[in-house]
């Protein structure tokens, strides 16, 4: 009757086999019969109009079919709200091939259907532009007097804008014994997973539609699709079972959906659109962000005066924006506050939320100003920062759900062996090497939000568990199958977990660290309905032992009701089934936080992070040689998967800090390193050795399953912990990042 649960266990991806093998297929693998390719044609000027599009001789090569511009693009909605989606910011949606405006640079301006994707791609090359230039401005720090607030709309309520000022923060902090004030920038990075994005759309006739497509919600997709295009959502069916990552891309849909669906309807034929790498810095992006910082404390090392202020850089049609600046409130309590957030419209596309957003740029100002505070006290950084500790977020009042923050503090530095640490900048070396140690804290968002579930038990015992959600490579598959292992008491092999279907019951985006609690709890919900369901059919037998039993008194293991009780009792669900004439048993649940009492506490995950650097002292190289990150976020679920979230979050947290970055040239209005070869990113010599501490807390309060999210935490504090232990591996603060050898010459 006792069955080992699965949640806790380092089970390993259950879909692991197919993606290393090379069966699992993505968006841009699946095959149809007829398949026609498109490739889209970018525009190479910034801001204007386009004067001439001759598309004649492309259009007469052998095996083009059609070339679609905004001169004979089908009909599409009018209004703006069809082409909104879950993740879109205040203000205008960018519409494909409206009109002939140019609004940046690297637009997509026409589509070339052809029945090889190399005939597509050449074709594109000849036909004709001209254009009219206008004046374009993409510098954000040349046109900080056009910062203004960001303007508001629905996604406001996910991302409040910076609590009200508190105190008098110039009175404080020209009192304060001790300051610090820095100014703080990082460039634009673009997300750049493995998989480029891709669409097949599959014509079933009668504008019915099969999608495979690059996407973080396959909801969102269909929703857009049957909006834009006047489709009923039942004739709109989006699948994207495996997703080769996303960081953030796939929230929105992306252009190539729109012209493979375009192209489909209009031929009405199977079509593929691919971008290529190049392509993909043609949208979304973490965006330039510049950042104001002062802190203020007493002798005593007690915060009492903290500024800050952001500037971030947005389209011209939507005003994107991120929680930047409202973090330093959440962690340490001042009576002075100001803290602000400002925009810059400019001539770029929309930025997009890209792994953990506005947590990863902020918190690198605060824990960095922390840092030097800390120095000029002469305390130790983690003693400062627990002198300074919240015990409530004191920007809203509210108490924490949990906090074991303090915890992460203690058990990473013990790991870490920060004792070992000389206090001094320039005070540790080994050989030619100048060491340093730094630390930092990471804090993100612990949501929850609505999502649905269904559970189908058959004759047999096997369970099916459905949910329109993705996986992006989270590991969502195997914990939504441990979830539902534990709930029902069936073996994981008794259990299928399908996944990223529209037709299936109902998910949100995945994104914001928010998945396992909210998807999960609805497989929780649905699982513990089944069991009711089976349970209320067996009372109905006399002889089962059952009648006169609450539900809370079942136990339910390997395809048997036991009661807690009693060791008479054991009914089997096959005799329930028998009954039930061999058919099916099926429940479909909706779960959500309720929404009188979730916003009564603050829900957050917290970490700390250790980071060891050694920076050559004659070249300036810089190498992250070990970094160790405690993470406090509810019970784990799976510690082998969570780890792995943590372990990639660590190496794009060194990837910001010390090599990633668009570069725009601002004379053309373009991004000039739109490849793998000049994007820098991590590689296996940059990455040593990397530790991950679960810190246990339990949280009854943030759902039912006691979870956090752990995609974005491990992100957060990295980079101000690495730019804290080169300043003291060298004496220097550098502020900007990323951060190259040549600003330690």
């Amino acid at each position: 009757m006792t069955k080992l649960p699965s949640i806790g266990k380092p089970i390993s991806r259950l879909e692991g086999r197919l993606k290393v093998t090379g069966i699992a297929k993505y968006a841009g693998e699946y095959q149809a019969p007829g398949l026609l390719y498109g490739y889209v044609v970018n525009s190479t000027i910034t801001k204007g109009t386009i004067k001439i599009i001759d598309t004649a001789d492309a259009k007469a090569l052998e095996g083009v079919i059609e070339i679609f511009t905004h001169e004979n693009r089908p009909s599409t909605a009018w209004f703006d709200f069809q082409y909104a989606d879950m993740d879109a910011p205040p203000g205008t949606v960018f519409k494909p091939l409206k009109d002939n405006e140019i609004k940046y640079n690297g637009q997509p301006i026409a589509l070339v259907v052809a029945d090889t994707f190399e005939m597509a791609r050449y074709a594109a090359t000849q036909i004709k532009l001209a254009y009219v230039e206008e004046k374009f401005e993409t510098d954000l720090e040349s046109n900080i007097d056009k910062a203004r607030k960001p303007k508001k709309g629905m996604a406001s309520m996910l991302k409040p804008p910076p609590p009200k000022p508190a105190g008098d923060f110039e009175k404080a902090y020209e009192s304060s014994f001790v300051q610090s004030s820095g100014e703080f920038k990082h460039g634009t990075e673009h997300h750049n997973p493995m998989e480029m994005f891709a669409t097949t759309v599959i014509y079933e006739g009668k504008n019915r539609l099969k999608i495979y497509d690059k996407t973080q919600g396959t909801v969102n997709s269909q929703m857009y699709v049957a909006n834009v295009f006047g489709l009923k959502m039942k004739n709109v069916q989006v699948i994207a079972p495996f997703v080769g990552g996303a960081f953030g891309s796939g929230l929105r849909p992306q252009y190539q959906l729109f012209m493979a669906v375009m192209a489909s309807l209009a031929l009405k034929r199977n079509v593929r659109v691919t971008l290529d790498r190049a392509q993909m810095f043609t949208f979304g992006h973490r965006p330039t962000t510049l950042q104001y910082a002062k802190f203020g404390a007493d002798e005593k090392g007690k915060l009492n005066a903290v500024y800050h202020k952001a500037i971030g850089e947005t389209s011209q049609f939507e005003d994107y924006t991120e929680i930047v600046v409202n973090w330093a409130g959440m962690l340490y309590p001042a009576e002075n506050t100001l803290l602000e957030h400002r925009l810059v419209p400019l001539d770029v596309y929309s930025p997009l939320d890209m792994r953990a957003p506005g947590g990863s740029t902020g918190m690198h100002a605060v824990e960095v100003t922390m840092d030097d505070l800390a120095y000029k006290l002469n305390i130790d950084p983690v003693e400062f920062r627990l002198i300074n500790y919240a015990e409530k977020d004191k920007s809203s009042g509210k108490e924490y759900s949990s906090k074991e923050l303090r915890k992460c503090y203690l058990q990473a530095a013990a790991k870490f062996g920060w004792e070992k640490r000389s206090p001094e900048p320039r005070s540790m070396k080994r050989g030619n090497k100048l060491v340093g140690y730094g630390m930092a804290t990471g804090i993100w968002d612990a949501n929850r939000i609505l999502a649905r579930a269904q559970a189908i038990m058959t004759s047999d015992g096997k369970v099916e568990i459905k949910s329109a959600v993705t996986d992006i490579g989270t590991g969502t598959i195997t914990i939504m199958t441990q979830i539902a292992s534990d709930e029902l008491g069936l073996p994981l092999e008794d259990i299928t977990f399908s996944f990223a279907d529209s037709s299936m019951p109902f998910a949100p985006i995945q994104g914001g660290s928010f998945t396992t609690a909210t998807v999960g709890s609805a497989v929780q919900v649905a699982c513990r309905a089944l069991n009711k369901e089976l349970f209320k059919k067996a009372k109905r037998d006399k002889d089962s032992g059952l009648a006169d039993a609450a539900f809370e008194d079942a136990v339910f293991s390997d395809g048997f009701i036991f009661l807690k009780n009693s060791a008479e009792v054991k009914y089997s669900v096959q005799e329930i089934f028998a009954a039930n004439g061999g058919k099916e048993i099926k429940t479909t649940n909706s779960s959500m936080p309720n929404p009188l009492t979730y916003g009564k506490k603050i829900k957050l995950v917290h970490s700390a992070v250790f980071v060891e650097v050694e920076v050559d002292e004659e070249l300036g190289i810089i190498e992250v040689t070990r970094a160790v990150t405690a993470v406090a976020a509810g019970k784990i679920i799976n510690p082998k998967t969570a780890e792995s979230q943590i372990l990639g979050g660590m190496i794009w947290g060194i990837s910001k800090a010390l090599h990633e970055e668009t570069i725009l040239d601002n004379q053309f209005g373009k991004y000039m390193n739109t490849n793998l070869a000049e994007y820098h990113i991590p590689v296996h010599a940059d990455i040593h050795d990397l530790d991950v501490v679960f810190v246990e807390e339990e949280d009854d309060f943030v759902n039912d399953l006691g979870v956090k999210g752990v995609g974005e935490i491990g992100v957060v504090g990295m980079p101000p912990a690495i730019t804290n232990a080169i300043f003291h591996a060298t004496g220097k603060r550098i502020n900007n990042l990323p951060i190259h050898f040549d600003k330690l010459l």
